[in-house]
């Protein structure tokens, strides 16, 4: 392997940009931060952030940043469009290498440190993946929102909302639970709750999730979790029908959902070995191993 080159991780979605700085046999360098690379945000937009956060992160390295020196491993959100992803390597500046994947596959290598294994990545949204013989991956949920993306926070704050509509209309109790839904809305009565509902988004619901854990004994709460919980058993299911691979539970919301996912899974559950953007440096590597073994060949 060239000692001369740098690998490079990168998760980039649609909230943020992650950098993991590796040299040529992946030891970590250093990390940054920086805006969203989502593709669906813009492709000249993710490399602006890609090459913000890589700036960064050579800078705190003490190296100059040189892109023919870089081996670049990304993990994407939208890399599922062809367009977007031509585009994306179209304008992709002159580096020694670049793999792309989807981020639910980074996640994936750097949950199971490249070995075989299922995740359900629960955030905002949703989506789980398994690695179970060579380097045959595949998905499941990750529809998206409001159809998709079950056990995610904007699915359990699309339902969580209902109890405050009920509770306003007199159908169920007025209680705390109502009421903090109604001071995270800034909604005082019926129609103030219907201009936050009207402008309300994937995000917005998702705001609404930690409402869900905080008054997780109200039995409105606790029948969302419950049902949380069933949904990640299914995934779980659908992706490991064996019922032999370890499973991490990824994201915000992996480790709150962990007690509700049904107990024929619970001895399977691991924490991960690592985040996607080091699943990232993880698939750098990999591709720099590959374009040593071309060109020996």
């Amino acid at each position: 392997m060239n000692t001369e080159l740098f690998l490079v991780g990168i998760d980039g979605g649609g909230t943020g940009t992650r950098v993991v700085l590796g040299d040529a046999e992946g030891r970590e360098l250093a990390q940054a931060a920086s805006g969203p690379s989502g593709l669906g945000l813009g492709i000249e937009r993710a490399w602006q952030a890609i090459q913000a956060g890589c700036e960064q992160a050579f800078s705190r390295a003490g190296v100059a940043l040189d892109w023919s020196r870089c081996v670049m491993g990304c993990g994407l959100a939208g890399v599922n469009n062809p367009d977007w992803l031509a585009a994306f390597q179209a304008q992709a500046p002159k580096l020694a290498g670049l793999a792309i994947e989807s981020d639910a596959y980074t996640t994936l290598l750097g949950a199971h440190g490249g070995g075989h294994g299922v995740i359900v990545a629960l955030g905002t949204g949703s989506v789980a993946a398994v690695l179970d013989g060579g380097d045959e991956w595949r998905l499941a949920s990750g529809y998206g929102f409001p159809s998709g993306d079950e056990a995610s926070g904007a699915w359990l704050g699309l339902r969580l909302i209902v109890h405050a509509q009920q509770a306003l209309d007199g159908r169920v109790p007025f209680d705390d639970l109502a009421q903090a839904l109604l001071d995270r809305v800034d909604a005082r009565d019926r129609d103030s709750l219907v201009v936050w509902l009207c402008a309300a988004n994937q995000t917005a619901y998702a705001s609404l999730a930690p409402l869900v854990f905080e008054h997780s004994n109200h039995p409105h709460a606790a029948h969302l979790l419950s049902a949380a919980g069933i949904e990640i058993g299914k995934i779980i299911a659908a992706l490991d029908p064996a019922g032999a691979l370890p499973i991490a539970l990824c994201g915000g919301l992996g480790v709150p959902l962990s007690k509700y996912v049904p107990q024929q899974y619970q001895a399977r559950l691991r924490a991960p070995l690592a985040d996607s953007a080091h699943g990232a440096l993880h698939l750098a590597q990999r591709e720099a191993a590959r374009m040593a073994a071309s060109s020996a060949r």
